[in-house]
C-alpha cells in the first residue's frame, strides 16, 4: 500500500524534446574560474542541473566528460612526449572527472553508473553498449569515461560515437565560456556573430569550432543534431523544454 501511495503522489514528468540525450561536459568547466583541477561548487551545480531535468522530464541522460582541466594529450605532445602515451594520460583525467560527477550525483540522490573504455574494474564498469542502454532504461545516469580507449581520438569523437551507439536523439554540447557557435572567436573578434543554426557541411567547410571533424562527420552520417550552449548558464531544462538555446547544428 505504501508503494502505491508513493506512486500516486510522485510528480509526473513531462515529455522532453528528446527522449534520450547525451550531454558533453568540457573538462575546463569542472575547474570553474581556476582553470585547473576540480571546483566542488561547479561540479555540484552541474550535477544538480542534471538531477533537476531527470526529475522534471521523461528523459534518459548519458554524459561524456572531458579531462582538459587536468591533462590534455596535445599538451604532452607539445612538451616532447609520445602522443599516444600523452593521450592515455588524458583518458585517465576524464575518469577522475567522471568519478567526481558520479559521487556528486549520487549524493544528490541520482543513481549513476560510470563506464570506462579502459578496464579498471575497481573503479567503474567496462563499457558495454547493451548494459549502458539497460542502465538508462532503469533511470540511471550513465557517464562514459576514458574516451574511446584509443589515442588520437578526442572526447568529441567519444560523444558522437557513444550517442550513436545508445540511440540518443541529440548531443547537448556544453561549452565553457561561450553561448554557441560564432563566425569567429568572439574573444578576439568583436564583430563575430552568433549563428543560431548551422549545417554540418558549413561547420566543416568554414572550420567552425564545434567538434573535431571526425565527430561532426559521424553526427552528419547519422543525422544526429548537436546543440551547443553555455554549460554554466543552467540551460539543460530549457533545451529539453523545446527552447532554442545557443546554436543547433543539423
Amino acid at each position: 500500500m505504501a508503494s502505491s501511495d508513493q506512486d500516486a503522489t510522485a510528480p509526473s514528468r513531462r515529455p522532453a524534446r528528446w527522449s534520450r540525450v547525451l550531454v558533453k561536459l568540457s573538462g575546463e568547466a569542472f575547474a570553474g574560474g581556476g582553470g585547473q583541477g576540480i571546483d566542488g561548487e561547479v561540479v555540484t551545480s552541474l550535477a544538480s542541473e542534471i538531477v533537476e531535468v531527470k526529475h522534471d522530464f521523461a528523459v534518459d541522460v548519458a554524459v561524456v566528460v572531458g579531462g582538459g582541466n587536468i591533462w590534455r594529450g596535445m599538451t604532452g605532445e607539445g612538451a616532447g612526449m609520445d602522443r599516444a602515451q600523452a593521450d592515455y594520460m588524458g583518458m585517465l583525467a576524464t575518469v577522475i572527472n567522471a568519478l567526481a560527477l558520479q559521487e556528486t550525483l549520487e549524493r544528490l540522490g541520482q543513481p549513476t553508473r560510470v563506464q570506462t573504455a579502459i578496464h579498471m574494474s575497481q573503479l567503474a564498469e567496462p563499457y558495454i553498449r547493451r548494459r549502458a542502454i539497460r542502465h538508462l532504461e532503469k533511470g540511471r545516469v550513465v557517464i562514459f569515461a576514458a574516451g574511446t580507449g584509443n589515442p588520437f581520438m578526442t572526447t568529441d569523437t567519444t560523444a558522437a560515437l557513444r550517442a550513436v551507439e545508445i540511440d540518443a536523439e541529440a548531443i547537448l554540447m556544453g561549452k565553457h565560456g561561450t553561448d554557441g557557435v560564432y563566425t569567429a572567436d568572439p574573444r578576439l573578434d568583436p564583430d563575430a556573430e552568433l549563428l543560431r543554426e548551422v549545417s554540418y557541411i558549413e561547420v566543416l567547410n568554414r572550420g567552425l569550432k564545434v567538434m573535431d571533424s571526425t565527430a561532426i562527420t559521424l553526427c552528419m552520417d547519422n543525422r544526429l543534431p548537436i546543440c551547443v550552449f553555455d554549460l554554466l548558464g543552467r540551460n539543460l531544462g530549457a533545451l529539453l523544454d523545446g527552447a532554442h538555446v545557443g546554436t543547433v547544428v543539423s
